[in-house]
C-alpha cells in the first residue's frame, strides 16, 4: 500500500512539473530550473555515497561537462542538444580513466582526491587562453531553443528525469546489493564474490556522466562559461546539503532536501548573496551531528512516537 501511494504521489508531482510552464511566468520557471538542477546533482551525488565513497568532485565534473559542451559547439560546431550528450560522455571517459587510479583510494583520501579535480580541471581550462578563453569565459552566439523560458524548463526537467532513472536503477537492479554490500564491509563483500573495483568504477562513471550531463545542460541554457561560474563551491556544498537533509542512501531522501533547501537557498542568495556558501556549510554541520539521516529519520520516527503515544 505504501509503494503504491508513493507511485501516485510521485505521479501527481511529475505531472505538476510537466505543466507548470503553462500556468507559470519566466521567474517561478527560472526557480524551478535552478531547484531541479541542484536535486539532480544531490541525487548523483548520493548514488555514488551508496557505495560508501564520499566524493567532493560534483563541481568538478558538472564544469567539465559545461565547457566539453560549450567548446564542441565554439569549435567543431555540433548542435547544441547533441553537445550535451557528448558533455556527458566526456565527463564519463575522463571519469573512468581517473577511476582506474583513484578508485583504490579510500575514506577521506579518496575525498581529498575528488576535491582536488575540480580545481585541477579549473586551473587547467583557465590557462589554456586560445581554446577556452582563459578566465574571461567562452561565450555562444545565441543559447539552446532561442532562450525559450518553456523549453529551457522542460530541458532541465528532463536532466533531472535522467538523473532520478539512473538512482531508480541503482535501487532495483543488482547494483544495490553490491554496492551496498561494500559500504557495510568491504571484506564480507570481496569473499561473497563481489568485484568491488568493478562496481565502485561504474558507479563513479555514471554518477560522474550525469553531473557532467547537467553541466552541459546549464551553459546550453546561459550561452557562456567560465571557470568561476561553472567550477562554483555551489554546484558541491549545496548539492549534499539537500541530500543530506533529506536523507541520504535513497532517491526521495534528496528530493525532499533539494525542495526546502532549494527554496530557502533562493531567498539566501538574495538577503546574502556572498555570504549563503557559510549557510549551507552551517546546515552540513547542524545535519551531520544532530539528524545523520535527515528528515527522513525523522518523518520514519514520527508514526513510531504516535503509535506508542496512543499505548
Amino acid at each position: 500500500m505504501k509503494r503504491n501511494a508513493s507511485k501516485m504521489v510521485a505521479l501527481v508531482f511529475g505531472i505538476m512539473a510537466i505543466m507548470l510552464p503553462f500556468f507559470a511566468g519566466d521567474y517561478p520557471l527560472q526557480v524551478g530550473r535552478n531547484i531541479m538542477m541542484y536535486m539532480a546533482l544531490a541525487i548523483s551525488w548520493d548514488m555514488l555515497l551508496r557505495s560508501g565513497q564520499v566524493s567532493f568532485g560534483i563541481a568538478g565534473f558538472f564544469g567539465l561537462g559545461a565547457y566539453a559542451s560549450i567548446l564542441s559547439v565554439v569549435h567543431a560546431g555540433i548542435p547544441s542538444w547533441l553537445s550535451i550528450l557528448f558533455a556527458a560522455v566526456f565527463s564519463g571517459l575522463i571519469a573512468f580513466a581517473i577511476g582506474l587510479l583513484i578508485l583504490r583510494l579510500r575514506a577521506m583520501y579518496f575525498s581529498i582526491v575528488t576535491l582536488a579535480l575540480g580545481e585541477i580541471f579549473r586551473i587547467i581550462l583557465q590557462n589554456m587562453h586560445d581554446f577556452t578563453g582563459g578566465p574571461e569565459g567562452i561565450v555562444m552566439q545565441g543559447v539552446i531553443f532561442g532562450g525559450n523560458a518553456n523549453r529551457l524548463y522542460w530541458l532541465t526537467l528532463t536532466g533531472l528525469c535522467i538523473s532520478l532513472a539512473g538512482s531508480y536503477w541503482f535501487e532495483n537492479s543488482k547494483i544495490h546489493f553490491a554496492i551496498t554490500a561494500i559500504r557495510n564491509n568491504e571484506i564480507s563483500a570481496q569473499s561473497s564474490g563481489v568485484d568491488i573495483f568493478k562496481w565502485l568504477l561504474l558507479a563513479f562513471v555514471v554518477t560522474s556522466a550525469i553531473q557532467g550531463l547537467l553541466g552541459g545542460i546549464f551553459v546550453q541554457s546561459y550561452g557562456f562559461a567560465t571557470p568561476d561560474t561553472v567550477f562554483s563551491a555551489d554546484f558541491m556544498l549545496l548539492p549534499i546539503a539537500m541530500a543530506l537533509l533529506g536523507g541520504i542512501y535513497s532517491t526521495t531522501g534528496p528530493v525532499l532536501g533539494a525542495l526546502l533547501l532549494g527554496i530557502v537557498s533562493e531567498w539566501l542568495k538574495l538577503k546574502i548573496p556572498y555570504g549563503h556558501l557559510v549557510v549551507y556549510g552551517i546546515m552540513i554541520i547542524i545535519v551531520i551531528l544532530f539528524m545523520p539521516r535527515g528528515l527522513k529519520q525523522l518523518v520514519r520516527q514520527s508514526p513510531k512516537n504516535a503509535e506508542r503515544g496512543k499505548a
